[in-house]
């Protein structure tokens, strides 16, 4: 049984700011040497989430807007008025999204689509340093 986890850190700006983290998750799975299983990647904290999507600018572009539908910067959000950051769409879209990933691994590979990409998204109103979690599970 394999058990690893590794972290690192990414600068975002913000405001649906979008980091494409396969790369770097197939990396640490070729360097953790597991075959079978799945990886988890998490991201700490409350205004930002990870999931899969195209890393596409066109459907980057979509996805925000959609977000900005649901759950629009310029409303009043109870958070601000209890906290006055700001950042109460942040931690809502946040929610929606979640900050954790689950991805199948077979054959050591990441058992993702064609066009399919695991993504980092910062909804914060500012920039920030995030620490992003990878841990494998299997053998």
């Amino acid at each position: 049984m394999i058990i690893k986890t590794t972290e690192i850190q990414i600068e975002t700006k913000g405001f649906c700011d979008i980091h494409d983290l396969t790369p770097r998750v197939e990396a640490f799975l070729k360097e953790t040497g597991l075959l079978e299983g799945q990886v988890m990647v998490h991201v700490p904290g409350s205004t930002a989430g990870v999931t899969t999507i195209e890393f596409e600018p066109g459907v980057l572009k979509d996805l925000c807007r959609a977000l900005e539908a649901i759950a629009p910067q310029d409303i009043p959000y109870e958070h601000d008025k209890a906290w006055g950051d700001g950042n109460g769409f942040a931690h809502v879209r946040a929610a929606l999204m979640k900050p954790s990933l689950v991805v199948p691994v077979a054959d050591g590979r990441l058992l993702l689509g064609t066009w399919q990409q695991i993504v980092l998204l910062d909804f914060d109103n500012r920039p920030r340093r995030r620490r992003i979690i990878f841990q494998v599970l299997g053998r």
